[in-house]
């Protein structure tokens, strides 16, 4: 399912020449991206390639230490993730950083509650438990009550929460890394939709994935790292899974 084309205007997120270096080491050098709104990017590349270290650099839990990163044409420097938060990038890494404990609702919520009286931290739950139906409803979640625990979840549900969390934050670029890992044929199928879903509404989204078929089936582009650069950049529907995997392996052609 391919997208129509995205790329015009101010990109969502730029990178330019982005590196990092931990002493002697280059983990990424010189990455040049930009992400535009309704466009889904996927990333690509063997273990160590860069991905996870680039990704970390737009979600401020890394400080480059090259290049500069632009939020709708602007510069900004993320000294930690909240940085990232406050431009509104949500990033989802694998152990999805639920509450377990807590349910739905709350994990939806979490950092954002309504209160009645902010002094008092009364919180309205009976509104948040609304709204979190609706959002689910809207996303397509097939969660059955807000009530209930992650800790009660299944994967899919799990990520689908996570999902709707960072939706609920108001986010304009979701990274996520190798969301379907852990994932069933019909928990990724529903994974899918609802990025899908997210593309329509606007969203920018980067995917960190090793499932080829996931990545043909939802992005638009298809970034390849190796040893820390990003070796080329392609048009999904003007690739094929052969090709991507040469790139992966061999490198520049």
């Amino acid at each position: 399912m391919q997208h129509v084309e995205t790329m015009q205007g101010t990109p969502f997120l730029e990178a330019r020449n982005i590196g990092k270096r931990y002493g002697g080491l280059h983990a990424v050098r010189d990455v040049n991206l930009s992400i535009y709104p309704g466009e889904v990017i996927g990333i690509v590349g063997d273990n160590g390639a860069g991905k996870s270290t680039f990704i970390k650099m737009l979600a401020g839990d890394h400080q480059p230490t090259s290049g500069e990163l632009l939020i709708e044409g602007s510069p900004v420097r993320f000294a930690h993730p909240r940085d990232a938060k406050q431009a509104q990038i949500e990033t989802i890494y694998q152990d999805l950083a639920l509450c377990e404990n807590l349910s739905v609702m709350d994990n939806i919520f979490l950092g954002h509650e309504l209160t009645r009286n902010p002094v008092l931290r009364l919180l309205q739950r009976t509104k948040m438990h609304t709204e979190s139906r609706v959002l689910l409803d809207d996303l397509g979640i097939g969660i059955p009550s807000t009530h209930e625990l992650v800790v009660n979840l299944s994967g899919g549900q799990r990520q689908a929460t996570a999902l709707a969390r960072v939706a609920k934050a108001g986010a304009k670029l979701i990274i996520l890394d190798e969301p379907s890992a852990a994932l069933g044929v019909r928990e990724t199928r529903a994974l899918l939709d609802l990025i899908l879903r997210f593309r329509t509404q606007g969203k920018s989204i980067l995917v960190i994935s090793h499932e080829m078929r996931d990545v043909f089936e939802i992005t638009d582009r298809i970034a390849i790292f190796k040893r820390g650069e990003l070796i080329a950049i392609k048009r999904t529907k003007e690739t094929t899974p052969d090709e991507i995997v040469s790139l992966i392996i061999r490198g520049r052609q």
